[in-house]
């Protein structure tokens, strides 16, 4: 669950002197980021920080591979030592790809938020045009 406002529905990006400030997102089961951690950059700066961090996402993705690789690794002989390698390499790839899925939920979760509040502007924008119109129409 992403709560990535600061607070039970908080707003999830905040618009304020040209600026978009967003907070680190919380996910469910993680701690929570220190200092609050967080964002702020242009509202026209928005699409491009959306596709950072989706191939922040996609690099992570292509890692996972490797991670499963890591994890799964099967020992090169039948003699003891190759056992002993495939013992203790097994579970530092497991806790790899753990790290990498923690890390890939959090990214997709600050997508999303970073989605929503694109989306906010674009409403609220809209509807300041409109509003506009309407005033211009009744002068």
């Amino acid at each position: 669950m992403l709560d990535a406002g600061g607070g039970g529905g908080a707003a999830v990006g905040k618009a304020v002197g040209g600026l978009v400030k967003m907070a680190a997102p919380r996910v469910a089961g993680a701690p929570a980021p220190a200092g609050g951690g967080g964002f702020t950059f242009k509202a026209e700066e928005l699409d491009g920080v959306i596709r950072q961090w989706e191939d922040l996402r996609d690099a992570l993705k292509t890692d996972e591979y490797d991670a499963e690789r890591m994890a799964t690794v099967k020992p090169p002989g039948r003699e003891f030592a190759s056992g002993d390698f495939a013992k203790f390499a097994n579970p530092s790839g497991k806790a790899f790809l753990e790290a990498n899925q923690r890390m890939q939920k959090y990214v997709g979760e600050y997508i999303e938020a970073l989605r929503a509040a694109k989306q906010k502007i674009t409403t609220r924008d809209e509807q300041s045009q409109s509003d506009i119109s309407r005033a211009g129409e009744q002068a």
